[in-house]
């Protein structure tokens, strides 16, 4: 059973500086503090990319319990990492299905500019359609009762108002419980982006492209006759052999998947 295609949601625009040559696009990171290798990769390519920007389309982290957790341990070397990149180039950051409990302090802390889920952003005189995704993927209703629910602002208050050990015991369980679904389903069994939604969408906006990420199978894929998606790629430098990750790169000449910079 597939749930019905919504109306489109509004559209937040962002246009870019004139200046700008390129933008990267990266998503699915998942970082935390069992993943060092692509603690570092990012860290890396946020440094030595040439692009101008780099658009983070969601799940920066495996999990992210409040702002509040920012001054200790990893998760106070992921701020430090951000702060340095952004002293460098300009860092937007989208939240995703793991990490939309990021808040403004943190980002206002790390310089890094609030992207709306979904944005279109004015760039080389086109319009290119911003999204995590995981709100298009209608087919699974049981996570679309739950997104509902979190990103509610009663659950989130009630969230944010237990001890940061509470909190973060409560992701270690949910994530525990997305494993074991994993797990449980077929080989090839993975639930993608409505196309009706996606469609309605992409000519709400007016944008012939649209980039996301959250499924994990990077590919480009036609939705209609000058309509086309393109899935960013998750990053797994510590668990996957061989290591997963690319970077969609925008510039006047159009798109291209390029490897981290190192």
């Amino acid at each position: 059973m597939t749930a019905p295609a919504t109306s489109h949601p509004a559209f937040t625009e962002f246009a870019i500086p004139a200046t700008w040559q390129s933008v990267d696009f990266l998503s699915d990171l998942h970082l935390s503090d069992s993943t060092p290798r692509t603690f570092a990769a990012l860290s890396t390519h946020l440094r030595c990319t040439r692009a101008d920007a780099v658009f983070i389309l969601g799940d920066l982290f495996e999990a992210w319990v409040g702002d509040d957790a920012r001054q200790e341990g990893f998760e106070a070397e992921c701020v430090a990492m951000l702060s340095e990149a952004s002293s460098h180039r300009f860092i937007a950051f989208m939240a995703g299905n793991r990490d939309f409990l990021v808040g403004p302090d943190m980002l206002s802390h790390c310089g890094v500019m609030h992207l709306a889920d979904p944005t279109v952003l004015l760039a080389f005189g086109r319009r290119l359609l911003l999204s995590h995704g995981d709100a298009l993927c209608l087919g699974d209703i049981e996570y679309q009762r739950f997104r509902a629910e979190v990103r509610g602002a009663a659950w989130q208050q009630r969230f944010l108002s237990q001890p940061l050990v509470a909190r973060r015991q409560i992701a270690r369980d949910l994530r525990a419980q997305s494993e074991q679904h994993k797990r449980q389903q077929q080989p090839g069994e993975w639930i993608d982006l409505d196309p009706a939604a996606t469609r309605k969408w992409m000519e709400a906006a007016h944008a012939g492209n649209f980039v996301h990420g959250h499924t994990h199978v990077p590919a480009s894929h036609q939705v209609a006759t000058g309509l086309t998606r393109h899935v960013l790629s998750d990053w797994d430098f510590d668990h996957a052999a061989p290591p997963r990750a690319d970077v969609l790169r925008w510039s006047r000449s159009g798109m291209e998947r390029v490897a981290p910079s190192r």
